[in-house]
């Protein structure tokens, strides 16, 4: 067997973990495939004579090449580019039912908060605490010591760890983001309206729609024909801390796109502010809840 022949068996055997890798990277299955492909591109030009780990050897190409993409993505504005100019991988059709039964095994909510770390920071946390690669192996991939690279795993555990349901007040706010959230999924009208209150408003930025202007609407059954309208982003939606407070946020191609604050009186909400405009949702600390 040729050299290539054999790093090309080994790159089989190993390719349902570096799959896992870059989606957990990555967030899509479109682009998971993508970086596995340009990863193959780069092993098959590359001289592995003196390859003696080739599982951890190819953790780390795949790992370097995801870590490419992630900063690529913060030197872009990839809402504003026309479609030609996306790059396949967001123009390709994915299966929404692989991507939802891969979403669910790693956690949906997860996946959302690791779309909010630094690129380093989620490099550092998925290789370490998802995948058991060592700090002094993760560091020179981000050119920082082994010691940052575990602050920075540390950082970002903090924000995947969460916080439990508290008591009181909070947690009866959770029990009615909860179940906004089951009847904006199941199509439950009534349900829906019944979380409302009746003089309840609905701000949406500009970016939501998108609009030239931003979007308010006044009212519990506006509101919740509205709700009923996003039906599609709910099943792709979990409940998360934002800046502490429960709410929802939308993950659509591996990417946090909308997130959802909300004001109560007592059961009852009377005020949601829908974020989507890149900028704002950059300023708020995503976390997940526990429970």
């Amino acid at each position: 067997m040729s050299e290539r022949d054999w790093m090309a068996a080994r790159f089989e055997e190993h390719r349902p973990r570096l799959r896992a890798l870059a989606h957990r990277m990555l967030g899509s299955v479109a682009e998971a495939d993508d970086a596995l492909q340009d990863a193959w591109l780069r092993i098959d030009r590359a001289d592995t004579s003196a390859v003696e780990n080739p599982g951890g050897w190819l953790t780390t190409v795949v790992a370097r090449v995801c870590l490419n993409l992630l900063r690529a993505r913060g030197t872009r504005r990839e809402e504003e580019l026309s479609a030609d100019l996306l790059p396949a991988s967001a123009t390709r059709v994915t299966d929404p039912e692989e991507e939802a039964l891969l979403a669910d095994s790693v956690g949906l909510a997860l996946l959302i908060v690791l779309d909010t770390l630094a690129p380093a920071e989620r490099l550092a946390f998925v290789l370490h605490d998802m995948f058991q690669v060592p700090f002094d192996e993760i560091a020179p991939l981000i050119d920082r010591t082994p010691a940052a690279t575990r602050q920075l795993a540390s950082r970002a555990r903090r924000r995947v760890k969460g916080a439990p349901v508290p008591a009181g007040d909070a947690s009866r706010r959770h029990r009615v983001v909860r179940a906004y959230l089951a009847a904006t999924r199941g199509g439950d009208f009534d349900a829906l309206l019944a979380l409302l209150h009746p003089d309840v408003v609905l701000r949406a930025d500009r970016a939501v729609v998108p609009t030239p202007e931003p979007v308010l609407v006044r009212g519990a059954r506006p509101v919740a024909e509205g709700a009923m309208a996003s039906l599609g982003r709910a099943r792709s939606a979990a409940l998360v801390l934002v800046d502490g407070e429960i709410g929802m946020a939308m993950l659509e191609e591996g990417r946090l796109r909308v997130l959802l604050r909300f004001a109560f009186d007592g059961e009852l909400v009377t005020e949601i502010d829908v974020v989507a405009e890149p900028e704002r949702l950059r300023e708020l600390e995503v976390a997940v809840v526990q429970g």
